[in-house]
């Protein structure tokens, strides 16, 4: 029978594993010039694809079923056109559906509860004092 003498080493106990870094480092270092212009390309499109992640959080209004919701405005883009962060936390531009909406009187940060018909409001209440 064969018996073994080296003792298995805990896995959370604490070592000198550096992992994968210190290679990472000495392929940037001492890497090809085609490797770091591919490396810097990489990094050039996620910048770039970044905001465009960030705008995919936008909802068309007339995919909102119809309904009363409580939205935080953005921002006013003039009477008949505001800027609102919904619960969900997606963003959309919502229309006044009626002659009669005026958002001229809403400021950024409000809390407002809308009524959403075909993705336009028809009627709405401010909810913050001011």
């Amino acid at each position: 029978m064969h018996k073994t003498t080296s003792k298995a080493r805990d896995p959370l106990e604490p070592g000198l594993n550096f992992g994968y870094y210190p290679f990472l480092v000495a392929l940037l270092i001492f890497g090809s010039p085609l490797l770091k212009r591919t490396l810097s390309l990489v990094v050039v499109t996620l910048g770039l694809l970044g905001p465009m992640c960030a705008r995919a959080a936008t909802v068309d209004p007339a995919a909102i079923p119809d309904g009363t919701y409580t939205v935080k405005v953005e921002k006013t883009l003039d009477s008949k056109h505001i800027q609102v962060l919904m619960d969900n936390g997606s963003e959309t531009t919502l229309a006044a559906g009626r002659a009669t909406v005026d958002f001229s009187k809403i400021q950024p940060s409000d809390q407002i509860k809308v009524s959403i018909i075909k993705g336009t409001v028809m009627v709405y209440l401010d909810l913050t004092s001011h």
